[in-house]
């Protein structure tokens, strides 16, 4: 037999003695006062069976110190709180429990949870409370949910935020899914979801997105969850509540709210075009209608209320600017309240000019009026207060706390009785408080006290029983049997108390409250057990009713029916014992019900639609040859029950379905992005306004020369899916076609291919003030649309391309570092390089004996490696900074020998360049001698070479020409005529047509670092290793100086090759003058 109850939990702890005294010294039956002692913590549970008696609390002890609890205690009660008994010794004397929960389907069963800070267990009870077995958990629990029907089923989410399952009331756990959503799991509702055992959740999925997923208790594997909606969706969104599913997307800012009725597939919630909501809260579902509160883009501390239609889909503004504020925890909470007992009746608080109202609808949001304020005061003088200047404004705050009665209250055993706390006056006040009271579901107030007082409900709503609400001690509590017109006062304990409390049960049959409190802030807990029984003198028979018609202003018909209840006589001092609640509902004629979707009611009381409303827009799902219903600007609202008078008048009418050209056609990707990865399913949903769907075809273009075309929208109502085999921008467009007419839809779409690897392509040596061109080499490279941040010295602020070359002119001498970021998609990666910068420098390729080729790893590692010991050989008696050593990838090895201006020479030019020539004399006069070498590992040394006869000009910023440069130009004039005559005579000189073929393919041109002034001459690299090659092989080439392409200079090199060999100098094409020019770069 079902016997305890779950109350709830409030402040407070405990101490481990516990005394008990009677007193029956004023008119109730009994008076039991029962002391904890230190309590600062307490939980409870009551019997809501009359044979049964069981009260539960669980006292904890917090130490401030520690801020934690220390300690815990549970007690029981088996005769509705006479006497206790602790529970210690049963439950473990060192356990420390933190929450005790109990089954909604059978109250026998108790669970008692232990604190997770000093171990993880439950404690079972399956005999309300006498025994328990102990379990130890390998998991924290936070919170447990109970199966509706299945009183063994229990989910419990952990402090690590997995869900767990039992089928055994605890006994034994099953994970289910990690990374779930605080308090966004649901169990399924009966009728509505296929298997009992179903649980909807909100889950954090691999991908890191949020998904709403569901899944059996027992099979939750990824392969057996199901994802009734395919696209992410924002956090702590997911709403499960009677026949609907709600969930929330955000794409772009703006968030749009989707909706599921009866598990039918998702639809967008269609609400008024322009309120672009921020916020939204679901505040009721009953009778397969939807009532929320949206937050718009222009609102701070108020909400708007939306009432939908039967599917949820179409919203209309039932009132605007209704107050909201946060609640204790954080929570929003929206000042509106719903009558218990008597459908369709809300309580509004509304911001009116900058000052909140109360108001009142009878038929579910479509009609709202001010509250009549009460007609005298309580010493029976009349009250001047005009609508609508003057009205009772009311609190509508339910209490957090479970053992007070809150600001307002009702009771489904009590229809058409309200209590709340209020104020009569222009605005709602909350320093001039009163207690009132309607007896006719609002249409009329009393005013019963003029303080703030907390009321309940005793004997089914037949008594009220009032207390004051106070921080002083009280004795005194008032009761009235007449629906507040008078009341009694009683004594409940001879010595005052601080009352933090009462538990009471309104329909309870043995008519017992239980007061708790404290005799001063710094005593134990003390329970004062209240039989009120006596009270009433016999049971009430059918002479003690009467009956109630509920109205509107005087008005009878109340969501399309005249209600009539019985209730018990003001005054009669009978007791009820059961429901009395009776009602006899005629229908009359209706009203015309609610606004239909896009339509408002305007100052004249007219119904016309919106300005951005079309009537003549027609359903997607209307076709030629099929009817629609054609609206009047009316609906009837939900709830309503009226069937006849009006309903003729203001119901939608039947007319045909014309044929429709295509309009409003939208292209989008299903999770909302425009960027998709190279090698995923690219899925495109196609939307219309306007059209007939069954007859209109549709192609859709995906850019990249493959296009579907489908007779129809049935096949694309689920989207179309695509996978982009490389990477781009690609344009995606959308054709609808019908016998009316056509319309278009485009969509931009990035496909990307993630970066692995990037290299930054420098110079190792630059000049002041000349642009340098850098690069940025990607891997993959068709990785598609790219962003370059490029960051210079200890610049804050990048400079951003979309191209992976940029130029740049450095101002300050030294080592300059360059450090370039791509991004592209949802990956971004650096590489960093130093530049030296100077005035001018001087520099010479190297070779090196065969041996080293053989074991040359060709790895940047390497090359770093061999650089640093090749610098160590030629260092001698040179300053270290002055000498630079760079090897080229590839084979075979060669390198470029950079000699440095002394640091902070510039003042001193002239002498610091007769100070370099002398050092470039002592280098080379080593290399030619064959005495730079080095051991690479034992037995093998390496000679390092001179690769060309003549050294590299002095290279610097200035204007001039020098001597050697002058030479040059003239040798590039002789050579340019000479290559005219034999270009001229080529058919006889066969020979040359292999150079020539090449020459004309055009080349990526690499202009050496000995040639940085303008006049210096730039070659190409015709028959060297072709660039893309030398990508694959190493993507750390690097290109110094300028990059000018120009044809005259592509000639001049391979005339300058041809040349020595007609003139037999004995220089091998891979290497002399060719290679001295030929600057490959560092990684």
């Amino acid at each position: 037999m079902s016997c305890v109850n779950l109350c709830a939990d409030t402040a407070g702890s405990l101490r481990e003695e516990m005394s008990h005294e009677v007193n029956q010294s004023w008119p109730f039956t009994c008076l039991s006062d029962t002391y904890f002692g230190c309590c600062s913590s307490l939980s409870c549970l009551v019997s809501t069976q009359p044979w049964c008696g069981v009260i539960l609390i669980l006292t904890k002890l917090y130490d401030f110190n520690l801020g934690s609890v220390t300690e815990s205690s549970l007690w029981r009660s088996t005769d509705y709180g006479t006497t206790y008994e602790k529970l210690n010794d049963k439950v473990g004397l060192k356990t420390v429990l933190s929450y005790l929960y109990v089954s909604p389907t059978n109250k026998r069963k108790i669970m008692l949870l232990s604190d997770p800070e000093v171990e993880s267990s439950i404690l079972i009870s399956s005999d309300e409370g006498a025994t328990y077995q102990k379990y130890r958990l390998n998991f924290y629990i936070q919170s447990l949910l109970f199966h509706p029907k299945q009183e063994e089923w229990i989910l419990a989410y952990s402090l690590d935020q997995k869900l767990y399952s039992s089928m055994d009331f605890g006994r034994k756990w099953q994970l289910m899914h990690e990374r779930v959503t605080p308090n966004r799991f649901y169990w399924s509702v009966a009728g509505l979801d296929k298997e009992p055992d179903l649980v909807h959740m909100e889950a954090r999925t691999a991908d890191g997105h949020t998904h709403y997923l569901t899944c059996r208790i027992q099979e939750c594997s990824e392969t057996k969850r199901s994802g009734p909606f395919s696209r992410s969706i924002d956090v702590s969104s997911l709403v499960v509540q009677d026949e609907y599913i709600f969930i929330q997307v955000t794409t772009g800012g703006r968030a749009t709210y989707y909706v599921s009725y009866r598990r039918e597939p998702f639809a967008q919630i269609k609400l008024p075009k322009y309120s672009l909501p921020k916020d939204m809260h679901i505040i009721s579902t009953d009778e397969n209608q939807v009532f929320a509160a949206v937050q718009e883009w222009n609102q701070n501390d108020t909400y708007n209320l939306y009432i939908s239609d039967t599917r949820g889909v179409y919203f209309t503004l039932a009132l605007e600017n209704v107050k909201s504020s946060r609640g204790l925890e954080g929570n929003i909470v929206i000042d509106l309240y719903e009558v218990a007992g008597i459908k369709g009746i809300f309580l509004a608080n509304r911001k009116v000019d900058d000052q909140i109202k109360t108001f009142i609808t009878y038929n579910k949001g479509r009609d709202w009026r001010l509250l009549q304020a009460p007609d005298t005061d309580l010493r029976g003088n009349p009250v001047l207060c005009q609508l609508p200047f003057c009205s009772l404004h009311l609190r509508l705050q339910l209490s957090e706390n479970p053992y007070t009665s809150g600001s307002i209250s009702s009771k489904e055993t009590a229809p058409g009785l309200l209590v709340a706390t209020g104020n009569i006056g222009s605005e709602l006040s909350y320093t001039e408080v009163g207690v009132f009271i309607s007896s006719d579901g609002g249409n009329s107030w009393r005013q019963i006290f003029e303080e703030e007082y907390n009321v309940w409900f005793l004997d089914w709503g037949g008594a009220l029983v009032a207390m004051k609400h106070t921080s002083v001690p009280i004795r005194h509590m008032w009761v009235s049997f007449d629906e507040g017109r008078s009341w009694t006062k009683y004594s409940f304990t001879s010595t005052p108390l601080f009352v933090d409390g009462s538990l009471v049960d309104p329909g309870i049959e043995t008519q017992i409250m239980t007061v708790f409190g404290h005799f001063s802030l710094r005593s134990e807990w003390q329970l004062v057990k209240v039989d009120y029984k006596s009270l009433f003198s016999r049971r009430c028979t059918k002479d003690d009713y009467q009956t109630w018609h509920l109205h509107n202003q005087g008005e009878p018909c109340v969501m399309g029916e005249r209600k009539i209840y019985k209730k018990r006589k003001p005054g009669a001092q009978c007791s009820l014992g059961r429901d009395y609640s009776q009602t006899v509902v005629s229908e009359p004629l209706c009203d015309p019900g609610d606004f239909d979707y896009g339509y408002e009611r305007h100052s004249n009381n007219q119904c016309i639609p919106a300005f951005w409303f079309s009537p003549s827009s027609l359903s997607k799902d209307c076709n030629v040859g099929q009817n629609y219903w054609n609206s009047t600007g009316y609906r009837r609202i939900v709830s309503n029950n009226c069937t006849d008078g009006l309903r003729e008048k203001y119901m939608a009418k039947m007319e045909k379905c014309p044929g429709k050209a295509p309009r409003g056609l939208h292209i989008l990707t299903s999770d909302g992005k425009l960027v998709m990865e190279q090698g995923h399913n690219a899925t495109f949903i196609i939307l219309m306004e306007e059209g007939d769907l069954q007859r209109t075809n549709i192609q859709l273009d995906f850019g990249d020369g493959i296009a579907v075309s489908y007779a129809n929208f049935s096949p694309v109502e689920d989207g179309i899916r695509h996978v982009y085999k490389s990477a781009g921008i690609f344009q995606v467009t959308a054709f609808a076609e019908n016998s009316l007419g056509s319309d278009t839809a485009v969509l931009f779409l990035h496909v990307v291919c993630p970066v692995e690897h990037v290299h930054l392509s420098v110079p190792f040596v630059a000049i002041r003030n000349k642009d340098v061109n850098i690069t940025a080499v990607v891997w993959p490279s068709q990785a598609g649309t790219l962003t370059y941040f490029w960051w210079f010295g200890n610049s804050t602020k990048p400079l951003i391309t979309l191209e992976s070359s940029i130029s740049y002119t450095f101002t300050v001498e030294g080592m300059n570092t360059v450090t370039v970021q791509v991004a592209g998609g949802s990956s971004l990666i650096q590489d960093t390089k130093e530049i030296a910068v100077h005035e001018y420098f001087q520099s010479q390729l190297l070779s090196f004996s065969p041996n080293l080729d053989y074991h040359n790893p060709d790895i940047p590692e390497w090359r770093q490696d061999v650089g640093k010991v090749i610098k160590r050989a030629l260092v001698t008696g040179i300053p270290d900074e002055q000498i630079l050593v760079a090897l080229f990838p590839g084979l075979p090895t060669s390198a470029e020998l950079f000699i440095l201006p002394h640091k902070n020479t510039t003042e001193r030019r002239k002498s610091s360049e007769a100070d370099l020539e002398q050092v470039v004399e002592i280098l080379f006069n080593a290399l030619n001698q064959n005495l730079v070498q080095f051991e690479l590992k034992p037995g093998v040394e390496v000679v390092v070479y001179v690769t060309q006869l003549t050294l590299a000009p002095l290279v610097d910023s200035s204007s001039g020409h020098s001597s050697s440069a002058m030479l040059m130009l003239l040798s590039v004039v002789f050579v340019g005529l000479a290559v005219f005559l034999i270009y001229k005579f080529k058919r006889k000189i066969p020979w040359i047509n292999i150079y020539a073929q090449v020459q004309h393919d055009k080349e990526q041109e690499m202009i050496g670092s000995v040639s940085q002034s303008e006049n210096a001459p730039k070659i190409t690299l015709s028959e060297f290793t072709d660039p893309e090659e030398l990508m694959d092989k190493e993507l750390d080439t690097r290109v110094m100086g300028e990059r000018q392409p120009s044809a005259a200079f592509c000639s001049t090199v391979w005339v300058k090759i041809l040349v020595f060999w007609v003139l037999g100098e004995a220089v091998p094409v891979t290497l002399g003058t060719s290679r001295a020019l030929r600057h490959r770069d560092r990684e």
